[in-house]
């Protein structure tokens, strides 16, 4: 795994800073992709289809484009940035 090395004057109270900010972020992405999911779930109700589903249609022009369905497909990309992110910051992890 590659490293990054930081060098300062008090190592220990930066590395804690980072750790806070990792956790942080990690916190601030999970909670956003679990309201993302909701939202996505609301779609799927109410069009009685899966998220993917619609993408397939909608890339086949089976739908109008409409704001709402607009709101869908960003909100399918969103979901799937966060989860690159989310990957990302799990795999930080802190030497001693």
């Amino acid at each position: 795994m590659p490293e990054l090395k930081i060098k300062c004057q008090h190592p220990e109270s930066l590395k804690i800073f980072f750790q806070d900010m990792v956790e942080k972020e990690l916190s601030l992405i999970s909670n956003s992709i679990q309201r993302i999911e909701k939202r996505l779930s609301e779609f799927e109700a109410k069009y009685h289809l899966s998220t993917n589903e619609f993408l397939q249609k909608y890339e086949n022009d089976e739908f109008e484009e409409t704001l709402e369905l607009d709101e869908w497909i960003g909100e399918s990309i969103m979901l799937e940035r966060l989860r690159k992110e989310l990957e990302i910051y799990k795999g930080v992890d802190f030497a001693d």
